[in-house]
């Protein structure tokens, strides 16, 4: 025991013996000015301030020995504990003080306070000894008996965490997405009030079917000439001619499927909130027991156990290195330039954590560190939440990252890492930031109310993005740009303030089985320098284009130079020179189909607010396969296209304009499409190319409207108008017609030829089959049956599927291509 007063020793004291030593009185009565040198097997000391000696910063050592510090204060010193040496500190306060762990077996620091170190208050150094001393048993069971994770697994926790994810007060911030019927097609309107998703799945499911039912399927898959509107007639009908039985029935083509679930309005037959249910987060429990290699990183306990700890107003919180181990569980960081820095093989274990007004990122991964970081708040920091470079792979799962000023989670450098069914929100920049070779895997997070972009993958920057909720972003739900060629599957972004997916500048990537749905501005903005894949996705209900194809940014004034976020990755004097390093040699996630031209195909693209798909384009690019279905301007409009633009086997149908529209000084090839019933012409062209195999039918004006200085080659078509010409060839337009099949409507009328030279326009061995009033005769479309023609099952991977299942399945498209194939291809496509 020692009484009140100072005491001070010249030179380092060395404990050879057992000892306990106890200061009487308050804390602060009892200080000493010491560097002691443990050399006994074991040393307790309790209320004492410590303060270094003149000699050294150094005010406690050990190599060998157990010791426990309770209720003491350290002022302007360090601590060093080297191997196989352990310690116990609980209840203690580190004034600019700090303590250095070195290949320790096991050290835990309980209920400490940590204050303005200038560097890490604590350092844990080198890979845990196997020559324990006696106290490692006893620590080890008694850091057990008290583990966060213990609690994790009571129920009344697993609901409580349920409730702050889907329906806290975070909820009541969220806008959902819900569609209202006006008419038909459907529209989305906006919603006032989201409903928590925790509610009764079948009274959900009532309320969208209710919601999105816009017309009968069997108007919608059948020709029936019984129109209301005769705005588009040019002659007088009887309407008792109206009523006419005769029908044109083509419901059975190629993608009578994909066009069934478009007309339903909804992107599954559960509905849209179902497919929310089905992508929803899933708690650290859940994950536990699905992951074996969470489970077994959540049970180590090696190195030094950090518990429920302030770090606080000073340089850095922990730092792991040299292969070093630490769990850091319910403790809170702040106000510090970083809370933990992991690097050089390094592992770290962080659960349950809080991590906030970081001047640079919260949690930095270096050089190959790994471990798990799960169930913590990581929030208001001055750079990324998590900043993961260099090789290093954690797994992050079943975080609160929010309100950062810069990203939420950064994978650059050859990073990895697994980030799964974490919360990112309400971050300035974007949710998720992936650059300069990252290569991460992204599944079942919900990215949410960002001011930037969701997820943006920039600068060569790669990733497995899947089955994540991406929504309400200011941005682009996803952005891709200058390098970027990430996998995005299986997502729903939707409700976004801007648009879906953005392709940006030299952006790829394989963007497959996502669902697009409900953004304020398109479903997918793609720049015609880029070279995605866009495939089995269902894009319905954005405000603008479905797809929407520029040539460059001058040419949408809304977007931003750098909607990803314009984040400096110098760290610390780092060089940020990412592009020089070594290429990443993981090629997890390469095992793809390789393309040389951006290719849009086996889309549902329906009830978007302007054209489904939109062109203005310098690059060559290949439409295949696509359902375009009730959009509110045209299905494909072309505007610009200075290289042969292919439109494949695509279903194009019910769209409030014309099915295709083709502007003057664009070359287009159209076969094998099926157009149909659409509220104006089937095609109106004004440029060149072919139009080929081809069924237009049963479109509200004409079948084919060429104008202006149009130049097409039309030939093998079936061509249906019931209301006006078949053909109408005006102004300028020349090309060739023939060996046309010709379905005559009421009028009676066929080929408009109203051309000054008509030697430029052929018009020749089309055959005509003559309208019958009053038949009982059906004409059908067979013979080939109503295109587009699919062989086999369309390569469809549903965003609505059981989690870890993607279903691949071949097509084989039969579309000749005119003039052969671009880039020396086969003259068939097969697809797999």
């Amino acid at each position: 025991m020692l009484l009140p007063g100072v005491y001070e020793e010249q030179n380092e004291l060395a404990v050879k013996v057992p000892v306990e030593i106890v200061g009487k009185g308050k804390l602060g009565d009892v200080a000493l000015l010491v560097c002691i040198d443990q050399q006994c097997p074991t040393t307790r000391l309790c209320n004492l301030v410590f303060m270094p000696a003149w000699f050294t910063p150094i005010v406690y050592k050990t190599s060998s020995g157990h010791v426990q510090f309770d209720n003491c204060n350290f002022e302007n010193s360090q601590l060093q504990i080297h191997a196989p040496g352990t310690c116990q500190v609980k209840f203690c306060t580190f004034n600019l003080s700090s303590i250095n762990i070195h290949s320790v077996a096991l050290c835990v620091l309980e209920n400490c306070e940590f204050i303005g170190s200038e560097n890490a208050s604590v350092t844990v150094e080198g890979l845990p000894t196997s020559d324990k001393n006696w106290a490692c048993k006893h620590l080890a069971a008694l850091a057990k008996s008290r583990s966060v994770l213990s609690n994790a697994q009571e129920p009344a926790l697993c609901n409580q965490l349920s409730q702050d994810a889907l329906g806290g007060p975070l909820a009541n911030q969220m806008r959902t997405c819900e569609i209202v019927v006006h008419g038909d097609p459907c529209n989305l309107a906006p919603v006032s009030k989201s409903q928590p998703l925790g509610e009764n799945t079948c009274e959900k499911d009532n309320e969208v079917n209710r919601n999105l039912c816009p017309t009968k399927e069997k108007e919608a898959m059948t020709l029936d000439t019984d129109y209301s509107d005769s705005e588009l007639s040019t002659g007088s009908e009887n309407e008792d001619d109206d009523q006419s039985v005769y029908k044109l029935s083509y419901q059975s083509h190629g993608l009578s499927h994909m066009l069934a679930k478009s007309i339903q309005c909804r992107p599954q037959t559960n509905g849209l909130l179902a497919l929310q249910n089905d992508l929803e987060l899933k708690s650290l429990q859940q994950e536990m027991q699905r992951d074996k290699e969470a489970q077994t990183l959540a049970n180590t306990l090696q190195g030094c156990l950090v518990r429920k700890c302030l770090f606080r107003d000073g340089k850095g919180g922990v730092f792991i290195c040299s292969q070093g181990q630490a769990r850091l569980e319910g403790c809170i960081f702040r106000d510090l330039t970083y809370a933990v820095r992991c690097i050089q093989n390094s592992k770290i274990i962080m659960l349950k954590n809080e991590i906030f007004h970081c001047k640079t990122s919260g949690i930095f991964m270096r050089l190959a560190a790994g471990g798990l970081i799960a169930d913590n708040i990581i929030h208001s920091n001055a750079e990324a939440g998590v900043d993961i470079r260099k090789g290093a792979n954690p797994l992050i799962l079943c975080n609160k990252i929010h309100s950062g000023l810069r990203s939420g989670i950064v994978v650059l450098g050859n990073g990895k890492g697994i980030i799964r069914s974490n919360q990112i929100y309400g971050n300035k920049e974007a949710g998720i930031y992936i650059l300069y070779n990252g290569n991460p895997v992204v599944s079942g997070n919900h990215i949410f109310q960002g001011l930037a972009a969701g997820i943006a993958v920039n600068e060569n920057g790669r990733g497995q993005i899947t089955e994540n909720v991406i929504r309400e972003n200011q941005w682009g739900g996803a952005d891709i740009r200058r390098g970027g060629d990430p996998v995005l599957r299986s997502n729903l972004i939707c409700c976004g303030y801007s648009d879906g997916v953005v392709v940006g500048e030299r952006g790829k990537g394989l963007i497959e089985g996502n669902t697009i749905y409900g953004n304020k501005g398109c479903g997918v903005w793609i720049m015609s320098s880029s070279l995605p894949h866009i495939t089995s996705n269902q894009i319905g209900h954005n405000s603008i284009y479905g797809v929407a194809v520029f040539c460059r940014k001058d040419d949408a004034n809304d977007y931003l130079l750098n909607q990803g976020g314009n984040e400096n990755f110098n760290d610390e004097g780092e060089a940020a020179n990412w592009e020089n390093e070594l290429d990443s040699d993981d090629d997890r996630f390469s095992s793809r189909r390789p393309i040389s031209v951006a290719l849009i195909e086996s889309n549902s693209i329906n009830h978007n607010g302007a054209a489904g798909l939109y062109i203005k384009s310098n690059e060559a690019l290949n439409i295949v396969a696509n359902a375009i279905h009730a959009n509110q301007d045209s299905g494909i409009a072309v505007v610009q296209s200075s290289h042969l633009m292919r439109i494949a086997n695509n279903s194009i149908s019910c769209n409030s304009s014309s099915g295709t529209v083709i502007e003057a000084g664009c070359r287009v090839e159209l076969r094998g499409n099926g157009i149909y019933d659409n509220n104006s012409h089937g095609v109106t062209s004004k440029g060149d190319g072919v139009i080929i195999e081809n069924d237009i039918i049963g479109n509200h004006g004409r079948g084919l409207h060429l104008l202006q200085t149009a130049d097409m080659k039309i030939t093998k078509n079936r061509i249906h108008s019931f209301h006006d010409y078949a053909i109408a060839l005006l102004d300028q337009s020349k090309g060739l017609v023939q060996e046309n099949l010709i379905f005559q409507g009421k009028t009676g009328k066929s080929i408009l030829q109203q051309v000054p030279n008509t030697e430029d326009c052929i018009v020749q061995h089309n055959k005509m089959l003559a309208y019958k009033q009053r038949s009982d005769a059906t004409w059908k479309l067979e013979n080939p049956p109503a295109r587009p023609h699919i062989e086999g099952s369309s390569r469809v991977v549903s965003a609505t599927q059981n989690s870890q299942r993607v279903t691949t399945m071949t097509t084989r498209i039969a579309a000749r291509v005119e003039g052969g194939c671009h880039s020396n291809g086969s003259i068939f496509c097969t697809i797999l």
